[in-house]
């Protein structure tokens, strides 16, 4: 281990795809929707056709909602597979954020890192979807910035400078350290804005990139876990540690 965990006082998080099952979420409507018109589709092959289309609308249209950037990605794939997508398709996955699980090891995981650190929520969703999926996770964060809040999706930059400035506003400068799940959306970023990251590799078994685009770039964070319950072991590790 290269970092050393008791040197921070705050934890941000990227939650979807981090804390939050997103790809469960997108493929529990768009796999049945396009096994309609070909059963030979799997989960992965239209996870891996949607990436790309979501990615494009938060950088095309960064105030639009994410709801609304649901609908918008899942007409587009549509689109680039030739299946049409009706208006009841695109609201079924618009209005699905709610219904997306938490991983296993999630509530757990940041329960026990809430005793070490003020955890910070950084997510490209609106608040009223993030509302929903903070009941699953059963804690109440320090801080919570949506997409919504600042105007922009991540990988912006922006988004990460309004962490860092939300961040200094608490007095932990220098003191936070980024947990992600997403090369493409939260790591290659934070490490331009100079925060040491933990990779949480939920895909470790898988190969590809599934429901995330390609970073297109390399990126090493500073640690790698295959699960939060891992990180979180370490991190009680090294506080038992000092």
């Amino acid at each position: 281990m290269t970092l050393d965990l008791t040197a921070f006082d705050a934890l941000s998080f990227d939650c979807y795809g981090t804390l939050i099952d997103w790809e469960a979420g997108i493929a529990a409507v768009l796999g049945p929707w396009a096994r309609r018109a070909d059963a030979a589709i799997t989960d992965e092959q239209v996870l891996v056709a949607y990436a790309e289309h979501e990615a494009a609308v938060e950088r095309e249209a960064p105030a639009t909602l994410y709801p609304d950037v649901l609908r918008a990605a899942f007409r587009r794939t549509g689109d680039a597979l030739g299946i049409p997508v009706s208006a009841a398709d695109a609201d079924a996955l618009g209005t699905s954020v709610p219904d997306w699980p938490a991983f296993p090891d999630s509530v757990d995981a940041l329960t026990r890192l809430q005793r070490h650190y003020a955890l910070i929520i950084l997510s490209n969703v609106d608040r009223e979807s993030f509302a929903g999926s903070n009941r699953r996770l059963g804690v109440i964060f320090d801080e919570i910035l949506t997409a919504q809040d600042i105007g922009s999706y991540k990988p912006s930059a922006a988004n990460f400078a309004a962490l860092q400035q939300r961040v200094a506003e608490r007095g932990s400068t220098g003191r936070l350290l980024h947990v992600a799940q997403s090369l493409f959306h939260d790591h290659v970023p934070a490490r331009a804005a100079g925060l040491p990251g933990v990779w949480i590799h939920r895909r470790h078994a898988q190969p590809g990139w599934g429901a995330t685009p390609d970073p297109g770039v390399t990126v090493t964070p500073d640690l790698t876990f295959p699960s939060m319950a891992a990180f979180a072991d370490a991190a009680d590790a090294a506080f038992a540690a000092r």
